[in-house]
């Protein structure tokens, strides 16, 4: 298997990818921290958080179109300077004085937008700029930086918010983006030539060749089910864990131990996934984010610390080790002419799942008590992901055939 860090062009989207993953880490503490200072309330922080959800949701299928009409590269330079500039503004507006509420939403919105049309552009991306027998180590070596952000992120945000404020938190994620626009410029991405004879179609109709392609292929739909009703519990998990470490498990300190030990669960789940290519890889994948079931129970019941915590590292693992595996098989068999607009729709169900677990978990726990609803996510989890070998697709799907048991539709005519 070829090394994809031996090429040049992969080495310059991975060391963009691990910038702007570098910057994004810090946000989320500076974010809460700078809407605090001006609001004093949380629900001013569920607005700004709104504020960049919907338009990130919004401009996902965008996204895809975009990524698939006129090529990864330019979408990706695009929005890493738009991204740049929206957070620009905000460290601009911090670092003033005493910015409004609206203009940090507005700030925050833009910054979503940009998010939501980059997505898609990140798999044809990796597509473009490896060859095909180094997708699997190229997707876990994306992954294993992820896990990393995440595991140091929080630690680097305080650290950074506490000496010199929010306002150069985001300077410093501006500057990632920065610098993220600027090697992805630098990179020579691969792609398939449009046809330049082909008929002209709509944006209407490029959605629904999308979305034909995904219906075609049942390990793809029912695994997509699986993963949102996933992003749902883990929505309910992370809102209700919290107060139950807090009040039941032994503090505060409990809770960071146990988000510190999931960070660790996704990156070494990423190094694993680097390293084992099971046969069937959809079904081994799926059945690895049944463990999730594991800390939604244990939690449930009240389970002390010191099973809970290494319950929720080994749930994190199995995630950490599903991503890599699920990409490179969608990179594998997806036609690349779809594979932005097919990825968007991943991307779409994933994000607006967990909205729907911040929700209706603490709603539940209100009526029910927080027990309810954190076994219900377990049942939903486990059926969820066992129940896509259901499908022949899942059962069927492997990699040493290079097949796709599914049939390919035909394009949309316009």
């Amino acid at each position: 298997m070829t090394h994809p860090l031996r090429g040049r062009d992969f080495r310059l989207l991975f060391g963009a990818r691990a910038l702007s993953l570098a910057g994004d880490a810090v946000v989320p503490a500076a974010l809460a921290l700078a809407v605090l200072r001006v609001t004093g309330s949380g629900s001013g922080l569920a607005i700004v958080l709104a504020s960049a959800m919907l338009p990130r949701l919004v401009a996902l299928p965008l996204g895809g179109v975009l990524a698939d009409r006129r090529g990864a590269r330019p979408i990706a330079i695009g929005t890493d300077t738009l991204a740049c500039a929206a957070q620009v503004c905000t460290a601009v507006l911090l670092l003033g004085g005493h910015p409004s509420l609206w203009q940090l939403a507005i700030a925050q919105a833009v910054g979503g937008a940009a998010s939501g049309l980059a997505l898609p552009a990140l798999s044809p991306l990796v597509v473009g700029t490896v060859p095909a027998d180094a997708l699997p180590r190229a997707n876990a070596l994306l992954g294993t930086v992820a896990g990393g952000a995440r595991l140091l992120g929080p630690a680097i945000a305080g650290t950074f918010v506490l000496t010199v404020g929010p306002g150069w938190t985001f300077l410093l994620d501006a500057a990632s983006f920065g610098a993220s626009a600027v090697l992805i410029s630098c990179t020579r991405v691969q792609r398939r030539a449009p046809d330049p004879e082909g008929p002209a179609t709509s944006l209407r109709d490029d959605l629904k060749e999308g979305w034909a392609e995904v219906r075609a292929r049942d390990w793809y739909w029912t695994s997509l089910i699986a993963h949102g009703i996933w992003n749902g519990a883990q929505g309910a998990m992370l809102t209700l864990a919290p107060v139950i470490a807090v009040q039941r498990l032994g503090g505060e300190s409990v809770w960071i131990v146990t988000t510190e030990a999931g960070a660790a669960g996704v990156f070494v789940g990423s190094l694993l996934a680097g390293r084992f290519r099971p046969r069937r890889p959809v079904a081994v994948a799926n059945a690895g984010l049944v463990a999730y079931a594991i800390p939604l129970t244990a939690l449930a019941f009240y389970a002390p610390a010191m099973v809970f915590v290494p319950c929720y590292a080994l749930a994190l693992a199995g995630l950490g080790f599903l991503n890599p595996t699920w990409e490179s098989t969608v990179q594998a068999l997806i036609p690349e002419r779809a594979l932005a607009r097919v990825s968007s729709y991943d991307w779409l169900l994933s994000m607006a799942a967990a909205p729907l677990g911040y929700t209706l978990g603490p709603w539940a726990a209100s009526l029910w008590g927080p027990r309810a609803p954190l076994l219900v996510a377990a049942v939903l989890v486990a059926t969820s992901c066992l129940g896509t070998f259901a499908a022949p697709g899942v059962r069927r799907l492997t990699l040493d055939a290079a097949k796709d048991p599914s049939p390919t539709p035909e394009p949309q005519p316009a």
